[in-house]
């Protein structure tokens, strides 16, 4: 029996792993049906990471994050979580090849993955020149013109963000209306350089071997066709949680989670269900970012160690 099972290899899922091996837990394996790393792996470029002064590849930056961690004894099973169920103290984890394993407490650290606007060009130029994280990404296009795709409070809130790095943002949205909070709408609207592009459809990102030069979109009233020359376009409209191995065999979750779905959990990273945990993206108020994962992870970790004594 494992004393913890650890569902996705990311930074908060390697972060718990490296914690809680190196804490003392002897039984820990971590189920990533890929590489670890997680989705930073496909960023081109990150420079805003802790103690890394150099520029480097999401990809240079995971490089060393599962070495570390199984030094002190992680196990990485290549398997995909279906399903968790609990019965008494027990957890049963179900896995893609049909198999299972039974552990004294998991650790849900699935992520989020941004939702497709599915524009044409949008997979081509994804990470050269299309962005999901203005946090991540804003500063290379500082004192440059770019696009925001989106009308709720996150697209709000980055077009606010990005409005204090960049000399213009093209705020892009399918209506005239925002499904965002009254006070966020209003914040954006006191941005001089923030210009609102509403009631349009996203027809194209184009682009060349370098990257992103523009954005194609189409007013819904007059049909006019107006191409918005930037070399960023960010995408903000939603994230699906990673959530569904909690899903139970009638339809409920087995802990508390949001309507997002999203897994409710305190300061320490505990769920409503005893000897459950969840961190990183796949909780609630996440900053989705890899230093906030990471936390997250050690939080979980040292928690989880009290835990089981």
């Amino acid at each position: 029996m494992l004393d913890l099972a650890i569902i996705g290899g990311g930074p908060a899922g390697l972060t718990a792993g490296l914690y809680a091996t190196r804490g003392g837990l002897k039984n820990v394996t971590m189920f990533e049906m890929g590489m670890p790393g997680g989705q930073i792996t496909g960023s081109s470029e990150i420079e805003n990471y802790p103690g890394q002064k150099e520029v480097v590849t999401g990809m240079e930056l995971m490089e060393s994050w599962p070495v570390q961690a199984m030094k002190f004894g992680l196990k990485h099973e290549m398997q995909q979580v279906t399903q968790v169920t609990k019965s008494g103290d027990i957890f049963t984890v179900f896995l893609s090849d049909g198999t299972s394993q039974e552990a004294r407490s998991v650790l849900l650290a699935t992520g989020s993955v941004p939702k497709k606007a599915g524009f044409k060009g949008e997979a081509e130029f994804f990470g050269r020149g299309i962005s999901t994280c203005a946090t991540c990404d804003g500063f290379f296009y500082k004192n440059k013109e770019v696009a925001l795709i989106g009308g709720g409070d996150s697209a709000l809130e980055e077009a606010v963000y990005l409005s204090k790095i960049c000399s213009k943002v093209y705020l892009v949205h399918r209506r005239d209306t925002y499904k965002a909070a009254p006070s966020t709408i209003e914040h954006m609207k006191h941005c001089e350089n923030v210009e609102e592009v509403t009631n349009v459809t996203v027809e194209e990102v184009i682009g060349d071997k370098m990257g992103v030069t523009g954005l194609i979109v189409k007013s819904k009233t007059t049909q006019e066709i107006r191409q918005l020359d930037v070399p960023g376009v960010f995408v903000f409209v939603g994230r699906d949680v990673l959530s569904d191995c909690l899903k139970q065999n009638d339809g409920s979750y087995l802990c508390d989670v949001n309507e997002q779905n999203e897994v409710i959990v305190d300061l320490r990273m505990r769920t409503s269900v005893k000897g459950l945990y969840a961190a990183g993206d796949v909780r609630i108020d996440a900053a989705k970012q890899v230093v906030c994962a990471a936390a997250d992870g050690a939080t979980a970790a040292v928690n989880i160690i009290e835990y089981l004594g």
